[in-house]
């Protein structure tokens, strides 16, 4: 782990060698095709927001479908009639979300889905500016569009991307876990929030994108249904199969 400030200090000009490497690598990839917006589905009413980063803008597949909305509308349409709306691109961070978020209509929202972190990580925002803009993204969540619940996907183990370069990787890595541990620190205490950590095991170079660096269709798969099984668990219509299990003690 390369914590010793002498050390990133000599170390920097490769740092950054590296890193406008990595970019214009990852840079090559386009964000999904297709609406970003739509109704899918038949049951109560749950309208959803999706938001984020070049992951939340489906880099990696082809189209919208594939990618994290398009997964996440397919695993709640047996249950809900989901009206979502997907608003996210390539080079996002938090601070520039917010920034967007105040600029477009308010309209409200039952469940929010957050995918950031990857370039708050890489453009070296400090530990505690991130926390203070990732409260502050929650309370414009809540304020201006009326979340119910939010839900903070983790930040991916970047020390696992096969495109990065040691010794930038490790630096990332350390990082990016550094920053998850603080959006898991952010959700305790508030029954609105939900931290979603990512699972590394699916950080197999023959489930990533081409790039070495975006996710693959089996990763937005697995994405879109663990977080549709947290939205079950909180907005689970009284009428389903799973509720009525529930209520009998099955």
């Amino acid at each position: 782990m390369l914590a010793h400030p002498a050390l990133r200090l000599l170390l920097s000009p490769l740092f950054l060698a590296q890193g406008l490497a990595v970019r214009h690598r990852a840079s090559r990839l386009p964000e999904a095709e297709g609406a970003r917006a739509g109704v899918v589905g038949d049951g109560p009413v749950l309208r959803l927001l999706v938001l984020g980063d070049s992951s939340a803008a489906g880099v990696g597949v082809a189209h919208q479908d594939e990618a994290l909305a398009g997964q996440l509308g397919r695993a709640l349409a047996a249950d809900f009639t989901v009206q979502w709306q997907l608003h996210a691109r390539i080079g996002a961070t938090t601070a520039s979300t917010i920034e967007n978020l105040r600029r477009i209509q308010p309209s409200s929202f039952d469940a929010a889905v957050v995918a950031l972190g990857v370039n708050d990580v890489a453009r070296q925002v400090p530990l505690a500016r991130w926390r203070s803009r990732q409260e502050a993204l929650t309370e414009l969540l809540r304020a201006r569009f009326g979340v119910r619940r939010i839900y903070l996907s983790g930040v991916p183990p970047m020390g696992r991307f096969p495109l990065l370069p040691d010794p930038l990787r490790t630096m990332l890595g350390a990082r990016a876990e550094a920053f998850d541990a603080q959006l898991a620190a952010h959700v305790r205490g508030r029954l609105y929030l939900r931290h979603l950590p990512f699972d590394s095991s699916l950080l197999d170079p023959a489930m990533m994108a081409e790039d070495g660096f975006h996710p693959g269709p089996a990763i937005y798969r697995h994405w879109g249904e663990t977080v549709a099984t947290a939205i079950r668990a909180d907005f689970r219509p009284s009428g389903s199969r799973r509720s009525e299990d529930t209520a009998t003690g099955k």
